[in-house]
């Protein structure tokens, strides 16, 4: 079965990438807060988590604790338009994160 084998695929990576983020998403909000959520790929920051400035200043901060300099979330998010950042998902950032570590060679 397809599930059954292990694999350093993307699909595998974009999975772990994504625990990792809902995790760092969790520890921004609050435990409280993010109890009745369901984050996924397709959850807005600005409309379904509602982040504040300082809490998306908070999440580049784990970001950067994580994966260090390959992921720039600053530079990333800085290259957006506002309407960019509003409609951001966490897909997005997964996606984004993924591709820097294609790029700097850790898959």
């Amino acid at each position: 079965m397809k599930g059954d084998t292990l694999s350093a695929g993307p699909l595998t990576n974009d999975a772990t990438i994504l625990k990792e983020v809902v995790a760092m998403i969790t520890d921004v909000v609050g435990e409280d807060y993010a109890i009745d959520l369901d984050i996924d790929m397709e959850t807005s920051f600005q409309e379904d988590l509602e982040l504040e400035s300082i809490e998306f200043v908070t999440l580049a901060e784990k970001l950067m604790e994580t994966y260090g300099e390959k992921v720039d979330f600053t530079g990333w998010i800085a290259s957006m338009d506002v309407d960019e950042i509003i409609a951001m998902t966490v897909g997005q950032l997964v996606d984004f994160i993924t591709k820097c570590q294609s790029e700097s060679g850790e898959e």
